[in-house]
């Protein structure tokens, strides 16, 4: 199965939220495991959409409890490593698609596509080089699977 990480901040306004949800919804339609760092805001978002259409959820969290994933999470890896937990969720993935974010987000974008990744962004901080950008969850999916399924 390809799994796709969604990446993006803990903290993120409603309309982000919602392009997260949509972007997990859609994965989870093309039968994508999404992967994602399994706190809050734009990785509980995608979690929630990927659950809606029974799709599986992993989340990579920083700490060292297993409660401290959201409650869309399946699959929970502990790490108590922080944000080196980032190079973990870029080397899972086949794709990466990034909602929003901060530095957090710019430091898995810039390790996935290090790696040779493709990485497709909506409405990213900082545009990097072969940085794909997407307007809607739509477009960033297929971006995402081009050339994957």
């Amino acid at each position: 199965m390809i799994q796709v990480a969604v990446v993006g901040s803990e903290r993120c306004d409603d309309r982000l939220y919602r392009i997260a949800y949509d972007v997990g919804r859609l994965l989870a339609e093309r039968g994508c495991i999404v992967v994602n760092g399994g706190l809050g805001g734009v990785m509980e978002a995608s979690s929630a959409g990927a659950k809606l259409k029974g799709g599986l959820t992993v989340g990579v969290i920083p700490s060292d409890r297993k409660e401290d994933a959201n409650q869309y999470t399946d699959v929970v890896i502990v790490t108590d490593m922080g944000h080196a937990r980032n190079v973990i969720i870029a080397q899972s993935c086949d794709a990466m698609i990034a909602v929003g974010g901060g530095y957090g987000t710019i430091s898995e974008m810039a390790i996935a596509l290090k790696l040779g990744k493709r990485v497709v962004a909506i409405e990213p901080e900082v545009v990097l080089p072969n940085l794909i950008i997407a307007e809607n969850a739509e477009e960033a999916v297929e971006k995402a699977l081009e050339g994957l399924l």
